[in-house]
């Protein structure tokens, strides 16, 4: 993050009785950037979205907005809004009032909040549906009415607290790209709230993955998948095979690792202290399939799932773990039925060294 932060928590805590929901954050997040929390059910990503709203007030810390400390403005008096998962729509409103509402709240003159409502209507691509109720629009139309309102009032960041869970599989691909598009077009900060690591790896330039109110990694989508800081982000974003072993020794920039229960020991780039315990990272698709020679860890397949483009298979190793390997395209067809043996193994560079 290049630009002055929009966004800072200072060492930001929120507890409910005895349970800490954010517990001593502290994050920064850009103007105009498309920013991303994500975790599973109760880490604390959705209060951090409520404290930067008004909606909940710190137990410690500071929480800044263009570098003025919020603890005394109330959500109307903040320069961010919010769309909910439900979207939130006025069923006894039409399209248009729906997205005006908070221009109305306002005070707005008539024909300001007309030029504004129509504006957006043609940003998010319903022009020509104004006059409609909601119960008369498709859910990703509906999705769309909620953004043109939290946009309405021109915040400078918009909330997303898991916009897209409503929609099916190919609209809510489709609404991604949407999405990143107003985004580029208005400049506006977007900070998405989801559970879905899919959603926030297409859509964010980066993301803090939380756990038990703390950020457990910070960074670009590339990084968290290619680098994960620990177990938990490696087997939380995408898929992963862990491998216990111990370092051996050291050679030119390789740590040797024997590989616990497979008494084998394999190179992997990156130095660790000689005699450490270590969990070895390795995605699916990074695995290397040795059909043809005696190298490498010996398994059989167990079952193998066909996806469109991808091929999916479950391998189980010899007296180890039970792995994934993935092909992608033509390279589909390199996995064996099930049943068959084979081997497998991993390039040095393809590995992440992680704490056991």
């Amino acid at each position: 993050m290049s630009a002055a932060p929009l966004i800072t928590f200072e060492h930001v805590t929120k507890r409910y009785g005895v349970v800490t929901a954010v517990d001593d954050v502290s994050l920064e997040i850009g103007a105009g950037e498309f920013f991303a929390l994500l975790g599973p059910s109760g880490c604390g990503k959705t209060t951090l979205m409520r404290l930067i709203a008004g909606f909940e007030t710190p137990d410690a810390g500071r929480i800044l907005i263009d570098g003025q400390d919020m603890a005394h403005m109330p959500p109307h008096a903040r320069p961010v809004n919010m769309m909910f998962q439900s979207y939130a729509l006025f069923p006894h409103m039409d399209v248009a009032r729906n997205i005006g509402f908070g221009l109305v709240q306002a005070g707005r003159p008539r024909h300001e909040i007309d030029a504004r409502v129509g504006e957006l209507l043609r940003l998010v691509q319903l022009e020509g549906l104004g006059a409609r109720m909601p119960d008369q629009l498709s859910g990703g139309q509906r999705q769309r009415v909620a953004l043109a309102r939290a946009l309405a009032r021109k915040p400078r960041l918009v909330l997303l607290d898991e916009p897209l869970a409503a929609l099916d599989r190919k609209l809510r691909e489709e609404t991604q790209f949407e999405l990143m598009r107003l985004q580029r077009e208005l400049g506006t900060g977007f900070m998405l709230v989801t559970h879905d690591q899919d959603e926030a790896m297409v859509m964010a330039q980066r993301i803090a993955v939380m756990r038990a109110g703390r950020i457990e990694q910070l960074g670009a989508p590339r990084t968290i998948y290619e680098e994960p800081a620990s177990r938990f982000v490696a087997g939380f974003i995408g898929e992963v095979n862990l491998f216990e072993g111990v370092i051996e020794r050291v050679e030119g920039g390789v740590s040797l690792v024997r590989l616990k229960g497979l008494d084998v020991v394999m190179p992997v780039a990156g130095v660790g202290a000689v005699g450490a315990s270590v969990t070895l990272a390795v995605r699916p698709e990074r695995m290397l399939l040795q059909l043809m020679h005696d190298e490498g860890l010996p398994g059989v397949v167990l079952d193998s799932a066909y996806r469109g483009d991808t091929q999916v298979a479950r391998v189980q190793l010899a007296n180890g773990p039970l792995v994934r390997v993935a092909r992608f395209g033509a390279e589909a067809a390199l996995i064996p039925e099930r049943g068959a043996s084979l081997r497998l193994s991993f390039a040095p560079e393809a590995v992440r060294i992680l704490p056991a």
